[in-house]
């Protein structure tokens, strides 16, 4: 065979032999070094490592060496990738776990041990996934504002140096446990565990008693107390510095985004809560207007204005009209006939009026003429008005808003000269002249289930018979309990001069008269007791009506109410819960 080839060659081209010798030898080499090649090119393992959703997959090796005969093996398909596990903590709130989606290549785990990725609340140096606000409440009737989180703290750790409450703290089970991450274990007599379904109600039957729940189940039976001077329930709350803000931790060998899985950030959306604040009596008349002429038209706004204007929705019931004709007010006055002069407005525009309510008695004492300049003041403005108007139809119709995904009704009404024994009783509108609302529990009954079936919360506010005390009567309990039975979420009481005390009925809360805003009745009740009235501030989360803050006023003149210092608030709410029968 050499022979014949050597032959071939030198015929061919002419070659020496020693050359043919030399391209035989690279030809053989050459068939050993792909034969290698090809067994090392088999037996490279292929890459299993995982997918990471939101990362490129790692390329397998490549080489550089010839393609493989095709007589050789071929290699075999890649083995089924092995999910990463995905651990959640037992204790995370019920609203977490129903909204998490897994991308492709993850699953649960069974337990901790084999997770590679794990949501806790471990380790609070990584930045958080979620932050889940919980509250520190009571029953509705308890007089304490709130504490320091140190209090809180020692209270959860045993510590008998706090006074602050001596029964234990409510919590259900998962919050216990959320707090033992978070805190540490908690003294055994210092924490009782319920189901989350008795706190509300054991903690009002067995008073005083505390409890820490979710932000999601507050409801107006509670009281929201403070932790540093921090509430949920306010406009200005900051999570960052709350104390009852636990941060959930989404930690392992794993990038993973908060995201890819559906986390929900929190379980308070700023964008989703609304606040009404809910007012009593405004007169800007005799010694009211009188020292507003004196001191300045806004004078009465000077120390809580800010409260009124921070709502969302900032409630008025003005009693009186507008007039260009209304005289310079005098100290005192003869007759009950009221108005007041336009440039009053101005204090309704300090406080940041959103809506005017129009039950008042006095609201035509001027005249048809001057309520409807009233009624085109507030039109010019864009103020609202409900439970009164130009006439019977317009009186009665409710005022709908819409805030921060939040619905909410306002009505209202007059009882009218029946239960007060007035003829004749020009305050109420007819189809002919304006006025206010007359009372229609018929068509009460049927438009506020209407509203509730459009998704409104609804306000009803009364204009109704005055007593000065601090009982409700009973003609005021029937004719409200009428109204919550219907379906409004609050039930108000705008005519009353004094505080009265409330009540919760049929899910409804009620208030049955708040006092005075702006009007003069400096020390004209028994114990002085028309010097201090309440703000009501209102609080509505993703469409449900979930707390009240009582705001606490006392009259420093005929003009101007302020904050209570806290003796004074502690005192005025003990007389009003003992009223209320709590």
């Amino acid at each position: 065979m050499t022979q014949r080839l050597s032959e071939h060659t030198r015929t061919s081209s002419g070659a020496p032999a020693r050359v043919i010798k030399s391209i035989l030898i690279t030809f053989m080499i050459s068939f050993l070094f792909i034969g290698c090649n090809q067994r090392s090119l088999t037996s490279t393992p292929i890459s299993t490592s995982p997918i990471v959703s939101g990362q490129a997959s790692a390329s397998p090796p490549s080489s550089s060496a010839s393609p493989a005969p095709t007589s050789s093996p071929i290699p075999s398909p890649s083995p089924t990738q092995v999910p990463l596990k995905i651990w959640l903590a037992p204790y995370l709130p019920k609203n977490i776990r129903p909204s998490l989606v897994l991308p492709d290549g993850y699953a649960f785990a069974e337990n901790r041990d084999e997770a590679d990725i794990v949501l806790t609340v471990d380790n609070q140096k990584l930045p958080p996934s979620s932050q889940w606000s919980y509250a520190l409440v009571a029953p509705f009737p308890t007089v304490p504002d709130g504490i320091t989180s140190q209090e809180l703290k020692a209270i959860w750790h045993g510590d008998s140096v706090v006074k602050s409450i001596d029964a234990p703290l409510l919590v259900d089970a998962s919050t216990l446990d959320v707090l033992t991450a978070f805190w540490g274990a908690p003294n055994a007599n210092a924490v009782q565990v319920l189901p989350a379904d008795q706190l509300l109600d054991y903690a009002w039957s067995h008073r005083p008693s505390w409890a820490i729940i979710p932000f999601e189940s507050l409801e107006p039976r509670w009281k929201v107390l403070t932790l540093d001077g921090q509430s949920p329930v306010r406009k200005d709350f900051d999570p960052a510095g709350y104390p009852l803000t636990i941060p959930f931790i989404l930690s392992g060998n794993v990038s993973l985004q908060p995201g890819q899985l559906g986390i929900p950030q929190s379980n308070r959306d700023a964008s989703k809560l609304t606040t009404v604040a809910l007012t009593g009596v405004t007169a800007m008349v005799r010694a009211t207007a009188y020292t507003m002429e004196y001191k300045g038209i806004t004078y009465p706004a000077e120390d809580i204005g800010s409260i009124l204007s921070q709502a969302d929705i900032a409630h008025i019931s003005n009693e009186i009209p507008f007039s260009p004709d209304c005289p310079f007010p005098t100290l005192t006055q003869e007759n009950l006939v009221f108005c007041s002069n336009p440039s009053y407005i101005d204090l309704l525009k300090a406080v940041g009026t959103d809506i005017i309510e129009l039950t008042g008695d006095h609201f035509m004492d001027y005249g048809a003429d001057a309520t409807l300049y009233t009624l085109q003041m507030y039109k010019d403005l864009g103020w609202p008005y409900y439970g009164g108007g130009a006439n019977a139809e317009e009186a009665r119709q409710p005022v709908k808003f819409e805030n921060n995904g939040n619905k909410i009704a306002f009505m209202g009404c007059n009882v009218g000269c029946v239960v007060k024994n007035e003829i004749p009783c020009d305050a109420i509108a007819t189809d002919t002249h304006p006025g206010a609302a007359q009372c229609d529990f018929n068509y009460i009954s049927t438009e506020i289930p209407a509203l509730r079936d459009e998704g409104y919360q609804v306000i009803f506010t009364f204009q109704h018979r005055e007593y000065y005390t601090y009982t409700a009567q009973p003609l005021l309990v029937d004719d409200f309990g009428l109204v919550a039975s219907a379906g409004a979420a609050i039930v108000s009481g705008s005519q009353a001069h004094q505080p009265h005390g409330f009540s919760f009925q049929n899910g409804s809360y009620i208030h049955y008269g708040l006092g005075n805003l702006f009007f003069d009745q400096l020390h004209y009740c028994a114990d002085y007791a028309c010097d201090d009235a309440f703000i009501d501030r209102h609080v509505f989360y993703d469409s449900r009506y979930i707390s009240t803050e009582l705001i606490t006023l006392r009259f420093v003149d005929f003009a101007k109410p302020r904050l209570m210092t806290p003796e004074e608030r502690a005192r005025l709410l003990e007389i009003v819960f003992k009223a209320s029968g709590w």
